[in-house]
């Protein structure tokens, strides 16, 4: 069974069905990336893994989403949940205070206070996310002087802060150039070890370069989930092939 699974998952915004039915089991420690044309419904899924949605009005949701077995969305607490799946965003997202307290923030709030225990955890989020030997003769300068790619890393580092098991990452790349992104995709390979990673991307270079697996969103439905390799080299259903070879979106 996957680390993330989700059983017969709608979602409705309103009285629009933008998730209709998804089944879904995420392996841990893999790379799955989500592809599809805009309003196709892969953001959407995504926010459902650590329930970004519960604070969207007229969101409503049908199904299962476990993590590890257990259901998301009625026997965890939303902050626990946060902690264990972490989010990046497609516009890095520093908050505006230094280098080292954007870092210490998650684990701070978590209950770590001793200074010592911080400058460790501070470190290793740091090099995980291939960023301390830019940042570290500058932790204490602010977060928001560096540039697109470094500010993204430090949103990397900051969600890893907490220890999560899983890494969710919306179009993580979609605002940078290509040798930030190149460093990004480089990154998402590296914490694969340690990390389970779900990227949506509008890229599908990208998808084959980072991920193992691949879902073809279409119309809030998944058409297609597989190997990236056999979903770009030999697709189930014509739709998604029409979407790989540009006839559409």
């Amino acid at each position: 069974m996957g680390i993330l699974q989700s059983e017969n998952l709608h979602l409705w915004y309103g009285s629009f069905e933008a998730l209709k039915g998804i089944d879904m089991e995420i392996p841990a420690r893999e790379i799955t990336a989500l592809i599809g044309p805009s309003g196709c419904g892969k953001s959407t899924f995504l926010k459902t893994l650590n329930r970004m949605n519960d604070l969207v009005e007229g969101c409503r949701i049908e199904g299962r989403v476990t993590l590890g077995g257990e259901d998301i969305y009625h026997n965890m607490d939303v902050n626990q949940l946060r902690k264990r799946v972490g989010m990046v965003f497609q516009k890095p997202n520093p908050f505006p205070m230094s280098i080292y307290d954007n870092i210490a923030y998650g684990p701070r709030i978590h209950g770590i206070r001793s200074r010592a225990k911080l400058d460790e955890i501070v470190e290793s989020s740091l090099k995980a996310a291939a960023i301390w030997e830019e940042t570290r003769d500058k932790l204490r300068s602010s977060a928001l002087g560096l540039s697109g790619g470094q500010q993204q890393r430090l949103c990397i580092a900051r969600a890893l802060a907490v220890k999560p098991e899983v890494l969710l990452m919306d179009e993580p790349t979609s605002a940078l150039d290509p040798i930030s992104t190149g460093k990004i995709e480089e990154l998402a390979i590296a914490l694969k070890k340690e990390y389970t990673i779900v990227i949506v991307t509008h890229n599908m270079q990208q998808a084959v370069r980072i991920s193992d697996r691949t879902a073809f969103f279409l119309l809030g439905e998944m058409v297609e989930y597989g190997k990236t390799t056999d979903v770009f080299s030999n697709p189930h259903d014509t739709r998604t092939e029409n979407y790989i070879t540009g006839r559409f979106g």
